[in-house]
């Protein structure tokens, strides 16, 4: 097997190879830190290359494989990155600010040692937007994240970093963060299944979330399975947390094998007061509607409630945590100094105000999607845009775009449910395509099922981005 096809095989089959030691946890990691030093200066995926911890946790792990090779986690030897928000314990944790760039982690974050606890090996931090707060990666001070498809395109953000390293070869699986989008666009952007889990599903613990329930961390795969499996490992409650539930039973690996029943499935392309979703995204969301139905399930057109309401709440809880962050708003990039000073014109009666909103809309949003075993929505209302493209725009001009662009994501980190981003096609100019399937409350486990069914109706883990396949084998 060449070095390229090794590095774009789903996370769980490289996890195969190596409990059947056909390959090692070396073999990979090496194969994936040689693509790394060699592409990413082209893609801007990686903030931090852990290569001397990755190498050493390779070798301890390929030399356990020898002395204890049974009861093995689904993932053990996988690689995977992790998100420059999220702190590793002895790497700089630079929150996409180039002043940080030398602030080192003294701890793990919790998901991060679910991570090692699992049996992954981080190869590093990639790129986020400056605090996580835009969706595209480009932070002052660091090379913009691109897209692998059309490197003149953005990847999405916040966790740009993460899916461009994942679509181009750079590691096996990618973790990540979503508190408007963040997962899902980028998912979207390159090709990816994401998921937004459901609040309380993954912890935040040992610090906690500043934006009132609304992000969650969660997975990027190449497949669903893949997905599924890194879901499992992230999920869990840790004493004291403001959120949580149940662990699934059998988990969301596991319940895969188990086709969904007929589900009774709503769809839209339309969300106003945005508008219609791009006629190509459109198109992919009807593809889908066709797809359900060929596999048994009934789908409806619907009317998604109107999210004018929801859009000021949002933006105010979106803004204000910039001033909780410890941040000095004068390291801030041009749109985060705009946003760090609106918020400062907000009392607390306002903002106190603005999550009553929020949990309004919420309610009203869980109330329409409740007959319905999923939703088919657009992830974002139009494909991706170029890297630099909203560069020169007054900030008041960014946020209308931003928020013209990423409409359906919010309203789902607003109610908590689950959503999931999945691959459905390439626009004109080479860069992927999706939809977003939504589930009830805490049921990730029908979104992860259906989306399974269309996995298999219509793969897509075979296709590479050509900047990433030149072939040297290992």
């Amino acid at each position: 097997m060449n070095s390229v096809d090794l590095a774009f095989l789903p996370a769980l089959e490289q996890a195969r190879l190596i409990r059947n030691k056909e390959i090692s946890p070396l073999d990979l990691t090496e194969n994936y830190l040689e693509r790394i030093e060699r592409l990413n200066p082209s893609l801007g995926a990686y903030v931090t290359v852990m290569a001397e911890q990755a190498l050493a946790d390779a070798r301890a792990k390929t030399e356990h494989l020898v002395s204890n090779p049974e009861d093995l986690p689904p993932l053990f030897g996988v690689t995977v990155s992790v998100k420059d928000l999220n702190p590793v314990e002895g790497v700089p944790c630079a929150y996409g600010l180039r002043v940080a760039c030398d602030r080192i982690a003294p701890q793990d974050d919790y998901i991060v040692s679910k991570l090692r606890q699992a049996g992954m090996i981080i190869l590093g931090k990639t790129a986020t937007s400056q605090l996580g707060s835009l969706p595209y990666t480009e932070p002052p001070g660091f090379p913009p994240a691109r897209n692998p498809w059309n490197l003149d395109y953005t990847p999405g953000g916040s966790s740009g970093g993460g899916a461009a390293a994942l679509a181009a070869g750079l590691c096996a699986i990618s973790q990540g963060s979503d508190g408007g989008g963040s997962l899902r666009g980028p998912a979207f952007c390159c090709g990816l299944v994401g998921m937004k889990s459901s609040r309380g599903r993954i912890s935040f613990s040992p610090v906690g979330e500043r934006l009132n329930g609304l992000a969650v961390n969660g997975p990027l795969g190449r497949t669903v399975a893949d997905t599924a499996a890194l879901l499992d490992v992230l999920s869990g409650y840790e004493l004291g947390d403001p959120y949580w539930l149940p662990d699934p039973e059998p988990s969301f690996l596991a319940g895969l094998a188990t086709p969904p029943r007929p589900l009774r499935i709503g769809y839209a392309t339309r969300l106003d007061p945005i508008g219609e979703v791009d006629p190509i995204c459109r198109q992919a969301i009807y593809e889908t509607v066709q797809q359900v139905e060929d596999l048994g399930h009934s789908a409806e057109e619907v009317t998604f409630p109107d999210l004018e309401a929801l859009i000021e709440p949002f933006v105010v809880l979106w803004e204000c945590v910039l001033t909780e962050v410890g941040v000095p708003w004068i390291v801030m990039e041009k749109m985060n100094r705009w946003l760090y000073w609106r918020a400062w014109r907000i009392n607390s009666g306002a903002y106190l105000q603005a999550v009553a909103k929020l949990q309004i809309m919420a309610r009203q949003i869980v109330q329409f999607c409740h007959p319905y075993d999923a939703l088919i929505l657009p992830v974002y209302m139009h494909p991706t845009i170029k890297v630099g493209e909203w560069k020169g725009l007054r900030s008041p001009k960014i946020l209308a775009n931003v928020i013209n662009w990423v409409a359906p994501c919010p309203p789902f980190n607003a109610s908590g449910q689950p959503a999931l981003a999945i691959p459905r096609g390439f626009a004109p100019s080479g860069v992927p395509i999706g939809v977003q399937l939504v589930g009830r409350p805490a049921d990730e486990a029908t979104l992860l099922a259906l989306a399974a069914q269309l996995e298999r109706v219509s793969p897509w883990s075979h296709h590479r981005p050509a900047f990433a396949t030149e072939a040297d084998g290992i």
